[in-house]
């Protein structure tokens, strides 16, 4: 029997349910949406997440095209998914939990008894704890960004060629291979020795449609890689960056880019300027060294000082 909240499910059965987390202001029950296939043959177990960022939606669009489609007659092993963590976020389209004003994932492995994402990280880490994987859903908030796969362990972490497997059967097109902060759950599996990613589906405001796809894909040949599924996996080079060059604005105004998502730049190349409401031009910031195009916020205008855009670095295939 396979049991996650009130989710509960025999071999060759199906269930959803509810986890509780702890309670509203008013006493009401706070219940993460949970789900459990368990396979009708002995196997190994995925743990999947979405939503630990409360305004990042792709996870739980892939969520929500994947499970439909999980027969567990078909599947060896089971599969166990909360299908959006940062309930509170999610409910007012926030980054953060706004109970304790916390970025959720940087909360794990958590605390049964700290702050409220610290008790969410508790629980839905208890359901991950003893999984073979885990998959840990995200996107790039709301700005804009390439699709793309996260080790966070760190290249030293006696887990992080597992890791890096993961993510190249995953299959996003580009991983990047840099050590996280501390409390990602991409940092706590790992240190609990259960390979785990951090999939970045894109970034945007709403459903990213064609992210969602590529997620869906990964999710599947995840299944069928670790034979879950007894179908064949495929599996092809990575573009894989070590690093970030992260660019903030000189001066407030309108941005305007001079590359899109994905392209390479080299170093110098003008990667973005800024000029006043008539189009005069303010400042212009050039690459520090060479990389791939791979994340820029969404609205043009910009103060001071404030995040534009990043450049991945130190660029290999896997």
């Amino acid at each position: 029997m396979t049991t996650l909240g009130t989710a509960s499910a025999a071999p060759g059965e199906v269930d959803t349910g509810r986890l509780t987390v702890g309670e509203t202001r008013d006493g009401s029950p706070v219940g993460l949406p949970v789900a459990v296939v368990n396979g009708e043959r002995d196997g190994r177990t995925l743990y999947m997440q979405a939503v630990s960022d409360g305004n990042e939606l792709n996870g739980v669009g892939v969520v929500r095209e994947v499970f439909p489609q999980l027969d567990p007659a078909a599947l060896a092993g089971e599969i166990r998914v909360v299908g959006i963590v940062n309930y509170h976020g999610f409910q007012i389209d926030s980054h953060r939990n706004p109970i304790d004003d916390t970025k959720l994932n940087r909360t794990y492995p958590g605390d049964h008894d700290g702050t409220s994402s610290e008790r969410i990280a508790a629980a839905t880490f208890d359901a991950a704890r003893d999984a073979d994987l885990i998959l840990d859903l995200h996107q790039g908030s709301d700005s804009r960004m390439i699709n793309e796969t996260r080790v966070r362990c760190g290249r030293r972490h006696r887990l992080h060629q597992k890791c890096l497997e993961l993510a190249k059967v995953f299959g996003a097109g580009h991983i990047l291979d840099q050590k996280g902060p501390d409390g990602q759950l991409a940092r706590a599996g790992p240190d609990e020795g259960i390979p785990t990613i951090d999939p970045e589906l894109g970034g945007t405001v709403g459903f990213d449609h064609e992210s969602i796809r590529i997620g869906v894909e990964g999710v599947f040949n995840v299944l069928k890689y670790y034979d879950f599924l007894d179908e064949e996996a495929t599996t092809e080079t990575q573009t894989r960056a070590k690093g970030f060059d992260q660019y903030g604005s000189p001066a407030g105004g309108l941005v305007r880019f001079e590359h899109d998502l994905g392209e390479e730049v080299d170093r110098g190349d003008v990667l973005f300027t800024v000029t006043d409401p008539f189009g005069q031009l303010k400042a212009e910031v050039t690459a520090d060294s060479t990389g791939i195009f791979w994340r820029a916020r969404r609205l043009p205008q910009v103060a001071t000082g404030e995040y534009v855009c990043s450049v991945g670095t130190d660029i290999d295939s896997y």
